[in-house]
């Protein structure tokens, strides 16, 4: 069984990781926002993976335990909130919009200094009505309980360019069409094309933190041309993502923590 480090308080801090590098499990007794200024950050608890670029956030409930790990190298915001109320009204995991203002005021809370002074609350009252106002972003790849759904989002974690149908897939896990349909809406609260097009850009957003041409996403993660796999990413995200990688280009504004 895999430890759960236990933190009393959220850290709030900016700090860099390198690409791959992981923040082992844990839970602590305050809430978090998540935030990568730069690159992609993948939140995991047991009910699945949260991701989020520069235009998300991630919300993480008081007491959720959880991983972090950088996809690209990872400028890494965290703000702690304390577990009194709750702001949000969330009570599980969430993926954020992001808009100028709430990153500039997630920026310059957690690079501030820590203390109790005036400017610094009016600085998070301004953050959480932010927050606040942010509309939640399907990005959340839920992790499946039943064993051929298992194998069947294994197959396509694996490989998720493989274009099969349903019904061919399940032939491989030995389930039928109608019985994997009633699953992925019983289990992970969505249809099979919903959870491959949150797979495929799952796996897009990686590989584009790592550099890799837009056009090579598109054949890997499985789009049958980069227009389509453009189409379908700046409906999910706001913009392109050649935008997105152009971003990831400036210099580094923060180092340590």
């Amino acid at each position: 069984m895999t430890e759960i480090r236990h933190q009393p308080c959220a850290p709030t801090r900016a700090q860099w990781l390198a690409p791959g590098a992981v923040i082992d499990l844990h839970r602590h007794d305050d809430h978090q926002i998540v935030y990568a200024a730069r690159g992609v950050v993948a939140v995991t608890t047991g009910a699945g993976t949260w991701i989020a670029p520069a235009t998300r956030a991630i919300w993480v409930p008081a007491g959720t335990a959880h991983a972090h790990q950088a996809h690209g190298e990872l400028e890494l915001h965290l703000v702690g909130l304390p577990a009194t109320g709750n702001p949000l009204g969330l009570h599980e995991p969430a993926v954020l919009s992001v808009a100028p203002l709430l990153r500039e005021l997630i920026l310059a809370y957690t690079r501030a200094p820590h203390d109790d002074g005036p400017e610094r609350g009016r600085l998070l009252a301004v953050l959480l009505d932010q927050l606040r106002a942010s509309p939640q972003q399907p990005l959340h790849l839920p992790t499946p309980a039943d064993p051929r759904l298992k194998s069947l989002c294994a197959i396509l974690h694996a490989d998720p360019a493989d274009n099969r149908t349903l019904a061919a897939l399940g032939e491989q896990v030995g389930a039928s069409e109608r019985t994997l349909s009633r699953l992925f809406k019983a289990d992970l609260g969505m249809t099979f094309p919903q959870w491959r097009t949150q797979l495929r850009l799952h796996h897009a957003l990686l590989l584009l933190a790592d550099g890799v041409p837009v056009t090579v996403v598109a054949h890997t993660c499985g789009w049958s041309s980069a227009s389509a796999f453009i189409d379908v990413f700046r409906r999910a995200f706001g913009h392109t993502p050649g935008v997105r990688q152009r971003r990831e280009r400036p210099g580094h504004p923060v180092r340590g923590t």
